[in-house]
């Protein structure tokens, strides 16, 4: 028997202050996304995250005692340092023999975030990981930009991830690509070490529909994201079956990063997946960038739409540009 990684239990956590779309917006129609929550304004990532791992566990009556490493998705960390991690170890309680880091990634960011915690417990580095994910975008864009405020949400989840000793592999069959050259595509280009706040003048964009912008806000090329959304995500689907060895029916259910509901119907029909289960589940949420899929596999789980989930394929993609995709067993989920 082999030390395998399994997920057993997930939970989620949205800021209580809700902003509704226009429903009467064309963007709105298009996305299918009507509401966001929005973090308060000395709400950040950190208590997002303390929150969602406070509900995991409460609700599944885990022991602080046993978790031996913390792992913190992010890229609207608390502080540039130190380590948003480090600060959630004391606030939640956790052993000073518990590992923590921080990694930055965007719409990716879960299923990398998988394969670390795959690493360190099937090497024997741990045996109990809590997996957190974390975004607060809405810090990063602009009141009066409508191109992207509507699309993007704020939120946090919880995975907790422990050793099996079992031959079947719980999370696996991994797939990731990297393409450098759309970094510009979608990125906030003020504010770290390349433009430092403290030599960069703000400097405001105003485009032909009146949306306001800054150097310091997230700019998104939408056109050219959504362009290379199609072209990696049907191959990269393509690449997770070949590997695990199975056919599109054999997969249980596909969860894809929640983006929004136009990009998802495409996407489904590209990869040739209509007629099987597919999540499509933006409209009370939005984007929430790394936490879309463990909120979509959340809201799964809760409403029980499914036979079962020996088999899941997750895939996300974004910001980088970045993606990566795999398959996980949630049949040992609590």
């Amino acid at each position: 028997m082999s030390l395998k990684a399994y997920i057993k239990a997930i939970a989620s956590y949205l800021p209580e202050k809700i902003e509704q779309n226009d429903k009467s917006k064309r963007l709105t129609k298009k996305t299918g996304i009507y509401e966001r929550h929005i973090v308060g304004e000395n709400e950040c990532a950190s208590d997002l995250a303390f929150n969602a791992a406070e509900k995991l566990f409460a609700q599944y009556n885990i022991s602080r005692d046993s978790i031996d490493f913390i792992i913190l998705c992010t890229q609207s960390p608390d502080y540039l340092l130190p380590t948003t991690a480090c600060i959630l170890q004391e606030r939640l309680g956790l052993s000073k023999k518990c590992g923590a880091f921080d990694f930055n990634l965007g719409c990716s960011g879960y299923i990398y975030g998988l394969s670390i915690v795959k690493g360190l417990i099937e090497t024997g580095q741990a045996r109990q990981v809590l997996l957190l994910t974390a975004e607060t975008y809405s810090k990063h864009i602009h009141s009066e930009d409508e191109t992207v405020k509507p699309l993007f949400g704020d939120g946090a989840s919880a995975t907790l991830i422990n050793a099996e000793q079992t031959e079947k592999d719980g999370i696996h069959s991994f797939v990731f690509g990297t393409d450098g050259s759309g970094a510009e595509n979608l990125i906030v280009p003020a504010g770290g070490m390349r433009n430092p706040s403290i030599v960069t003048e703000q400097v405001e964009q105003v485009d032909d529909s009146g949306n306001k912008r800054t150097n310091y806000n997230l700019y998104m090329n939408g056109s050219e994201v959504s362009k290379f959304a199609l072209e990696v995500v049907p191959s990269t689907v393509d690449a997770i079956l070949k590997q695990g060895g199975l056919e599109k029916d054999e997969v249980d259910y596909y969860v894809f990063h929640q983006a929004n509901k136009f990009m998802l119907d495409f996407l489904q029909q590209k990869c040739e997946l209509q007629g099987l289960p597919f999540w499509n589940c933006p409209e009370n949420c939005g984007n929430t960038v790394s936490c879309s899929i463990p909120l979509a596999i959340v809201q799964l789980l809760e409403r029980g739409e499914f036979q079962k989930l020996d088999c899941v394929m997750t895939v996300g993609f974004g910001v980088g540009l970045s993606w990566a995709g795999c398959l996980v067993d949630l049949s040992k989920t609590m």
